[in-house]
């Protein structure tokens, strides 16, 4: 967990381009000596490597390699790679969770997923279309055995990103051969989950293999892979209490409803589950690479990605011939509620998304090198369908709609570019040019036979279109052997356009947008000696609205009457302090760092108290204000030989000050960020084949309202504190093979994030490598 800051000579090895000065190269060699013992080492990878990460980084960083997430971490998906990094934390409620893996940072929850960035060999796989749950980063894009090592920078401090990473910028850097090599990996994995009245095993298996080869100046790398996951229910059907009426004729008398108090300490009665994902993911990767020269490089990735859902119900609601109930009027000791078809609807979805990526770069490290990326992400097909009509009727077909995402997507384009004047070697300017396009299209049909009927006519439609051109630059200046600075600044340019919403007889259109940002970004580091560093960073971020969060709403007769399109974007300045001290002769590492972040015009969904006490909409919270404090730590053989210690603990506090719209959430805690979290890892190297692993996670206190109406973070819906431990046994079987066992809390915690975790796992793979 090494932390890395563009002041040092270690530098080189936390970021995918390397650029050490000849005057630096001896403090680098013995760092570099230093670090190569540590658990999570920071790797120099070979030159023209795809990447988004700039030169010179001017902030905290934290990463992990391929040998310490095999040995560490029980990985099923890509984003489990995050999971022991100091104040992050993925929203992953199942093995194979497509659509609500938020990832949350320092000061940003696990409802803003627009305020981070993640990248993989330099592809976007931020889905930037929209900001909540549905529009998490495309993790599925990569599997965990094809990581080489994850980097992810901290706050909004490097002139080379936007806005959104005002949180984070994770950047996964995957495999690629300098001679023949070939993998294959088996995994499975079972969980038993009881919740109210659902007490079922769910278990799922995967698999994946990959080839690759460097023959001349040709290297290739192919990995495909699936998987087969059953997750435990994530919806419960419900009724306040409160809503029972007096029974009439008809009703029918039920039992099984279990009666709970929701996240406002409310009596409600749960009467069954719905969402419980069957989900098959099929991932394939094609990676090319040709070097034209000892110093420039092409690179090209094809990703494939495949995604089967079905969405199954139970009710928990028996007759008196024990027979599910699912609709109609149902009596519940004494009092009437009555059941609709949207309370156990089934659904499923296909999804098959293409990414594409081509990176060329020159890397002399002379006065010039250079750098032309692009990717393009399409939704190729993106088909979601659900029932209208009632359980049982629903299991063979009958009315439901279609959501077609069809023709969605995002494209980006950068030019970089890194000057190191011969006159004033002390210097590295650094600049370019980006652009960003997103393009949302979603229609809503209805249809016949929501399992397979093709789609009639017209429900809903949602179009958008936003793009934003960026201009960077900054110099990073070594003063002396102590002392550095990076300045910089960027340049936005952002229009929105093309925006519609439809109904099923109406489509309403909304005028373009077209406006620009500058941004700011400072740093300076003093290293008065080989132990210490102190490091300071401050940077402006502007997060422009996202193309759902614009136009995405409902229409009545011609009025819109849920979206603003005017919405403005979140202006933030971000600060950082931070000290740190290398311990054991460089083996280890202690970092204390004091953030501070002021957030204008959030955006979250809220309702108008000025205009209306029952409509949601996106709106800007006026004022937020973030303090926070980072303790990280990392030790190798402490106490004894091949014992490897990490850890750390954040404290954060980020209050509402202003907020217009809705007074009642001021003062309030901001939604879904708690006051503490810690991870802590310990792993046990007995010789060079046989380790353990503990790892620990801890979250504190957390509201999911503006106003922290919900206290009860204990319920569907809640947002709760947790402590979490897992286990993780690995051993070298022989030369090739290896084999792992591991617990995911192993206390079997029962926590939630609006939906519930998964509680106890128990997983096994086997693993060859060539």
């Amino acid at each position: 967990m090494a932390t890395a800051f563009a002041g040092l000579p270690a530098l080189a090895l936390a970021q995918a381009q390397t650029d050490i000065a000849a005057s630096d190269k001896d403090a680098a060699q013995q760092q570099t000596t230093q670090q190569a013992a540590t658990a999570q080492q920071r790797v120099m990878i070979t030159a023209g490597r795809p990447s988004s990460l700039p030169t010179e980084i001017p902030t905290t960083i934290e990463g992990i390699d391929a040998k310490t997430i095999e040995r560490t971490i029980n990985a099923t998906d890509a984003e489990d790679a995050l999971k022991y990094l100091p104040s992050l934390l993925v929203r992953k409620r199942y093995i194979g969770d497509y659509n609500h893996a938020v990832l949350a940072t320092r000061a940003s929850g696990t409802g803003n997923s627009a305020r981070s960035l993640v990248y993989a060999d330099g592809i976007l796989l931020s889905n930037l279309l929209g900001n909540g749950a549905a529009f998490t980063p495309r993790w599925g894009l990569v599997t965990p055995e094809e990581i080489e090592r994850v980097d992810v920078l901290y706050g909004p401090f490097s002139a080379a990103y936007a806005g959104n990473s005002v949180g984070a910028v994770v950047d996964y850097v995957t495999r690629m051969p300098t001679q023949f090599e070939a993998h294959a990996k088996a995994q499975a994995f079972t969980q038993d989950f009881q919740l109210f009245n659902t007490a079922k095993t769910y278990s799922g298996h995967q698999a994946s293999a990959s080839i690759g080869d460097k023959n001349g100046p040709w290297s290739w790398w192919i990995n495909a892979g699936e998987e087969d996951s059953n997750g435990q229910p994530l919806v419960f059907a419900n009724r306040l209490l409160s809503k029972g009426v007096p029974v009439t004729a008809g009703s029918i008398p039920v039992t099984g409803a279990v009666l709970d108090k929701n996240p406002s300490n409310q009596d409600w009665l749960l009467l069954g589950t719905t969402t419980q994902y069957h989900t098959v993911q099929d991932h394939a990767k094609v990676k090319l690479a040709y070097d034209f020269s000892p110093t420039v490089r092409a690179s090209y990735t094809f990703g494939y990605w495949h995604n089967n859902t079905d969405g199954n119900v139970e009710s928990y609601l028996r007759d008196a011939a024990g027979n599910p109930v699912y609709t109609g009027n149902v009596s519940i000791n004494g009092l009437q509620y009555a059941l609709t078809a949207a309370d156990f609807s089934p659904n499923k979805n296909v999804l098959e998304h293409l990414a594409h990526g081509l990176d060329v770069k020159s890397n002399t490290r002379g006065v010039w090198d250079w750098e032309i990326a692009a990717s393009l992400y399409d939704y190729n097909k993106d088909i979601a369908r659900s029932a209208t009509v009632a359980m049982p009727l629903a299991q063979n077909g009958g009315a439901g709609r279609i959501t077609d995402q069809a023709g969605t997507g995002w494209n980006t384009l950068a030019l970089k570019g890194i000057w190191r004047p011969e006159t004033a070697p002390e210097h590295t300017v650094e600049f370019g040019y980006q652009r960003e396009a997103y393009k949302l299209r979603t229609s809503v049909y209805n249809t016949a036979n929501w399992i397979d009927g093709p789609a009639s006519s017209l429900f809903s439609g949602f179009n958008g279109d936003t793009q934003l051109q960026s201009l960077y630059a900054q110099d990073a200046w070594r003063i002396s052997p102590q002392w550095k600075t990076i300045l910089g600044g960027r340049f936005e340019q952002w229009r929105a356009d093309n925006g519609t919403i439809s109904s099923a007889t109406t489509t309403q259109s909304f005028g373009a947008r077209d406006e620009h940002y500058v941004s700011p970004k400072a740093a300076v580091s003093f290293k008065p000696d080989s132990d210490w560093t102190y490091k300071a960073s401050v940077g402006r971020a502007v997060r422009m609205p996202t193309v759902s969060e614009l136009y995405q709403g409902s229409l009545s007769g011609t009025n819109i009457i849920n979206n603003d399109p005017n919405l403005k974007p979140e202006k933030s300045w971000t600060t950082e302090w931070t000290a740190e001290r290398a311990l054991n002769n460089g083996s280890g590492i202690l970092r204390a760092t004091f953030f501070h972040e002021r957030t204008k015009d959030a955006l979250y969904s809220q309702v108008n108290a000025a205009a209306s006490a029952t409509v949601t909409t996106i709106q800007n919270v006026d004022d937020i204000r973030t303090n926070g404090l980072e303790f990280a730590y990392l030790a190798n053989d402490v106490f004894l030989r091949g014992l490897d210690l990490s850890g750390s603990l954040t404290y954060t506090d980020s209050e509402i000050l202003r907020n217009d719209k809705f007074p009642a959430s001021v003062g309030k805690q901001q939604p879904r960020v708690p006051n503490w979290r810690a991870n802590f890892v310990a792993t046990y190297r007995q010789d060079d084949k046989l380790s353990y692993t503990l790892g620990a996670r801890y979250s504190g206190k957390q509201y999911g309202t503006l106003d922290n109406s919900d206290p009860n973070g204990n319920s569907y819906t809640g947002f709760g504190s947790f402590f979490v431990a897992d286990v993780r046994v690995r051993y070298q079987i022989a030369r090739q093979w290896s084999g792992s066992v591991g617990i995911d809390n192993l206390n079997n915690a029962k926590y939630w994030a609006f939906h519930p975790y998964t509680q106890r796992t128990v997983m096994a793979e086997l693993k060859f490598d060539y």
